[in-house]
């Protein structure tokens, strides 16, 4: 543990990459083997599932510190992270520990066979052979929230290095369905067969934001298409098998059952790039239809029935069982519309639109009916380009429609977390309904620092009653409300849910009377629900 405690101190006191790199890469070359599988495990999301509540944690923090549990969630309040604020409030440790990552790792998972008095005793234990940043580490491994401000890129970059394997060839490595329960590190890093795993996914080519059309040069450079509003997913059929991987890096395949068939349709030694979209038979249906199948791990046959689900394909990453991502966008697009039109017309994969223009104001144009056609805008891709491992400026842009928007009064204010755990930052809005405010979402980010700031002052003075964190403030301050999608929830008071809400505006020129209605969030829902 004092060895990955120490990395997480260099990562945590620097923002500069390369130092950030430079540790983890260090880290990588002199650590056990069964360290640097969980190092790696948990920078790519495998991190061990949650051992305790938070509430037992605070409980027996407080108890260990022999402070009242107000006085924890008071200092909790101001530090703004629980794993943190334990390891500051409890008493030095009495002994320590020479125990590796992975010892502490696996006396997290055996909590789970354990009673409530036997786990206060392992983390009570653990306490009291740690120091305050051992302590810290081990806190967030605790709680299954760990982060550490380095991305799977950064941590496949530092990994490349220490092993003098290719960034690319690693970054492909890591896909897929593996733990270290089920491998090893020689067997995931070393081992020549690696690539043998029939259900590995590639890792997923992103794009940016568009930021300057003029600067991308001819429009015919390029391939437009749309972007659509489903779910990412790479389609595998290798070994007479499909497999059907999100971005996220999740298996989905039973989630899916109407895309089994793919396994007899598809070419063996398929991998397909697309969207995953409820179907109506002609278009995607809203977003909100395919929602309800996400957490879903069965779908009952009444919503197979309500949102059928087809792969629009866009990108042929392997074909017979030959790696296409080098190969330019033109050909793999060219070879992956050959594969698909060979298919039976009821196969639940077509191929995604190409949208034809010869100029920029074209594309624009057709980018601005893009809601009509259930999409978020444009895919802007150079004709030319291989297909990269994530982001990688220059080739693939996306070309967003501009966010609906309200006008919504703030009714109650929350303090954020870390760095903004003394400021006011989440906020609940409302809208009119006759003499009636009414709370429809919530948001947190879209404002600077300086105006959070503002805002945390007044909320201090107009607090009018406090629901534990949550206080509820004079209804005064007018926010613009930008958001993607809209669509109707019976959860919510309101009737409507909102998809990534964020302020655009602090419209302090806007009385709380000149808010918008409940009627026009409504109206808003007809016409893009």
């Amino acid at each position: 543990m004092r060895r990955f405690a120490a990395l997480f101190t260099v990562i945590d006191q620097t923002t500069r990459t390369s130092e950030k790199v430079a540790a983890l890469a260090a880290y990588f070359s002199n650590a056990p083997d069964a360290d640097k599988l969980w190092t790696i495990a948990i920078f790519s999301g495998r991190r061990p599932k949650r051992a305790v509540t938070t509430t037992r944690l605070r409980d027996w923090a407080a108890e260990a510190a022999g402070i009242p549990l107000w006085l924890f969630e008071d200092s909790y309040a101001v530090v703004g992270d629980l794993a943190e604020t334990i390891a500051l409030v409890l008493p030095p440790a009495r002994g320590e520990s020479d125990d590796d990552l992975s010892h502490w790792i696996n006396l997290l998972r055996g909590m789970a066979d354990s009673d409530d008095e036997a786990r206060k005793g392992l983390v009570l234990a653990a306490w009291d052979r740690l120091d305050t940043t051992e302590r810290l580490v081990f806190n967030k491994l605790l709680t299954g929230g760990f982060r550490m401000g380095v991305s799977q890129k950064l941590m496949t970059r530092a990994l490349a290095q220490a092993t003098g394997r290719d960034e690319a060839e690693l970054a492909h490595r890591l896909m897929g369905d593996w733990s270290p329960d089920t491998t090893s590190f020689a067997a995931l890093i070393e081992a020549e067969d690696a690539a043998a795993d029939l259900t590995r996914p590639y890792p997923f080519c992103l794009a940016h934001g568009i930021e300057d059309l003029a600067a991308l040069g001819p429009a015919t450079d390029w391939l437009a298409e749309w972007k659509w509003d489903g779910i990412r997913a790479q389609v595998i059929a290798r070994g007479g098998a499909l497999h059907v991987w999100s971005r996220g890096e999740e298996l989905m395949t039973d989630r899916f059952p109407e895309l089994a068939r793919l396994a007899a349709d598809l070419p063996d030694g398929t991998v397909l790039d697309g969207e995953l979209v409820a179907w109506d038979g002609k278009a995607p249906l809203p977003f909100a239809a395919l929602q309800k199948r996400i957490t879903r791990k069965v779908v009952p046959k009444k919503l197979l029935a309500e949102a059928p689900v087809i792969l629009l394909a866009y990108d042929l990453l392997e074909a017979g069982g030959a790696d296409l991502r080098t190969v330019p966008l033109s050909e793999r697009r060219a070879m992956l519309d050959r594969i698909l039109t060979a298919l039976p017309g009821d196969t639940p994969v077509q191929a995604s639109p190409v949208i034809a223009a010869t100029d920029w104001d074209g594309l624009k144009h057709m980018r601005a009916t893009a809601r009509e056609k259930k999409a978020e805008g444009l895919m802007i891709k150079r004709l030319d380009s291989p297909y990269h491992v994530g982001r990688k400026r220059g080739d693939w842009w996306k070309w967003k429609l501009d966010p609906l928007t309200i006008d919504a009064v703030m009714i109650y204010a929350q303090a954020g977390h870390g760095r903004r755990a003394n400021l006011f930052t989440d906020f609940t809005f409302a809208v009119w309904q006759g003499n009636e405010l009414v709370p429809f979402t919530k948001a947190y980010s879209g404002l600077t620092d300086a105006e959070f700031g503002q805002i945390t002052q007044w909320v201090r003075r107009n607090t009018l009653q406090r629901f534990g964190p949550v206080r509820q403030v004079t209804p005064h301050h007018v926010f613009e409300i930008a958001f993607e999608g809209i669509q109707a929830s019976p959860r919510h008071k309101s009737g409507i849910a909102l998809r990534f809400p964020r302020m655009l505006r602090w419209r302090q020129d806007k009385t709380v009377d000149q808010a918008d209605s409940l009627d026009h969030l409504k109206g808003l829902l007809a016409q893009y629900g």
